[in-house]
């Protein structure tokens, strides 16, 4: 019996993404570029949890090399170059400076390292490792004077929860029915389909089937495995990882990597122009992942690696932001936190002639792309369907900007654009690249953006983001598709929470026709 037979009036997909992290949006745009149809579940915001809690980097991970994690370090350096020429506008190159410093790493080794960290991908636009020494370089200004020699290396920086929401924004043009406020109620296989009952927030319930699921639930992955009945040793371990944002400690365009006594890495990364973004920590985790936040304990640990090394020492007073995020790894019993793998490994539940689930543990936000593909890989030929992957030469929404070079498409909007502040323009090319010109108008001025909500926010755009980009509140708009509020005073967030209040965000149920959405194939 056909699955929308016995499901009556349920919709019925090829696909039910659950997650609408990097991972769960990256399998979406994966699988409806392929031409199933698709619909993800998310319970609330798009990257409304680990995945904008990152230090917002697209790197190999240097430090994987010292725990042997070769197949990983090689395919995140790999993929740098693939995710900066997808998306342009939101990738861009970094150069990290590493100081040497008596009693951490000795130099031989993180110069051997660093060989392996230029040779390992396929690196081709981005510039190889290179040594530096005070006096001969401006790196070296805000350092400490006792740092005589530093490494400066080639890593990628992201706007993470962008870089979600234009995977979904991608999806969705696809064809796949892109869900939030909606989380998996509960699943139970129908011989070879599953019928789920997704519910929303204000707690109406909708049926729907899929030929299979996909569980990229994050730190939620085992408890979508237990809705769903399925039974499984725990292979989940939570790792708290938190950030803080101060305003900027030093002038010049690098980023620092700086050695913790204890064996860590601390990032300190230009962030918005006039700031530094620090980070990370890793501490165990074993609670609720809605309740994480940064510790004054963290914030002090990150102060105090900052003060090793730069000039400028950093103060928990000084932060204007901080955030956590609980990293869903897979538990490959490592003792430290530091060093458990970051890869990504796959439990695919297949009976013969059931429905399949695919849970996603780990993995990182450079290699979604990758984890994608492998998943597809995985699950397809159980489904008797090809494997036909697209992804690596796709740009994201946005990303066609000529060239590559963001600065003089920058340059070239300013000039079209003179009724608006060159750096709102600036932020908004690299929110949204070559679909700037989908917001601000080509004729009428400034008068046709609508009124300016808040200092460089016009109706024009809170518009976009609401109808297009899933946006229902001023955080989504403020912390996840901009950084905005960085700059905002409370009564201006209050503004922006009154706009929604009068222009709630489009209904959105599971199982409405999802635009160019296909029926499930059969």
């Amino acid at each position: 019996m056909a699955a929308d037979e016995r499901a009556g009036d349920a919709p019925a997909y090829d696909l039910i993404v659950i997650g609408g992290g990097v991972n769960g949006v990256g399998i979406a745009r994966d699988a409806a570029g392929r031409g199933l149809s698709v619909l993800l579940l998310e319970q609330r915001d798009l990257a409304g949890a680990t995945s904008s809690a990152s230090s917002k980097l697209i790197h190999g991970g240097l430090r994987y090399l010292e725990q042997s994690e070769f197949h990983l370090v090689r395919e995140s350096l790999k993929e740098r170059e693939v995710l900066w020429a997808a998306g342009p506008h939101i990738v861009r190159p970094l150069r990290f400076v590493l100081p040497v410093s008596a009693g951490m790493r000795p130099a031989w080794m993180l110069r051997a390292g660093l060989f392996l960290y230029d040779h390992l991908g396929e690196r081709k636009r981005l510039a190889a490792t290179r040594t530096l020494r005070r006096g001969r370089a401006a790196a070296f200004d805000p350092l400490r004077e006792h740092l005589r020699v530093a490494f400066e290396y080639s890593d990628c920086a992201v706007d993470d929860a962008r870089l979600v929401v234009l995977n979904a924004v991608d999806a969705r043009e696809r064809g796949a029915a892109i869900v939030t406020g909606w989380r998996l109620s509960s699943a139970r296989r129908e011989s070879d389909v599953w019928s789920i009952v997704a519910e929303s927030s204000s707690g109406e319930q909708r049926r729907l089937q899929g030929r299979a699921l996909i569980n990229a639930a994050g730190p939620w992955v085992e408890a979508v495995l237990g809705s769903a009945g399925v039974l499984r040793h725990r292979a989940l371990r939570l790792v708290k990882g938190s950030h803080m944002v101060v305003p900027r400690l030093y002038a010049g365009r690098h980023a620092y990597t700086l050695q913790g006594a204890d064996g860590r890495v601390v990032f300190a990364i230009p962030f918005e122009d006039e700031f530094t973004l620090i980070g990370t920590t890793e501490v165990p985790y074993d609670t609720d992942p809605d309740r994480a936040v940064a510790s004054p304990e963290e914030l002090e640990y990150l102060c105090r690696v900052v003060g090793e090394y730069l000039r400028r020492p950093a103060t928990p007073a000084q932060v204007v932001w901080r955030y956590a995020g609980v990293r869903p790894l897979y538990d490959d019993g490592s003792v430290s936190a530091s060093t458990i793998t970051r890869d990504y490994v796959f439990d695919l539940d297949a009976p013969p002639g059931q429905a399949p689930i695919l849970s996603v543990f780990g993995g990182k936000l450079t290699t979604y792309r990758r984890l994608a593909e492998h998943a597809l890989a995985d699950l397809l030929p159980r489904m008797s369907l090809a494997d036909r992957p697209w992804t690596r030469a796709a740009t994201l929404p946005g990303g066609d900007i000529p060239d590559m070079d963001l600065e003089a498409f920058i340059s070239a909007q300013i000039e079209r654009y003179p009724f608006c502040a060159a750096q709102m323009i600036r932020r908004m090319c690299r929110a949204y690249g070559t679909r700037i010109e989908r917001i601000l108008p080509a004729a009428g001025g400034a008068a046709a953006l609508g009124e300016q909500v808040v200092p460089g926010l016009y109706e024009a755009e809170l518009e976009h983001l609401r109808v297009q980009e899933w946006a229902r509140s001023a955080e989504d708009v403020l912390w996840r598709r901009s950084k905005i509020g960085l700059r905002l005073e409370p009564a201006m967030v209050e503004r922006i929470e009154r706009w929604f209040a009068s222009n709630p965000p489009p209904a959105a149920t599971p199982g409405d026709p999802p635009g160019a959405a296909r029926h499930a194939s059969r």
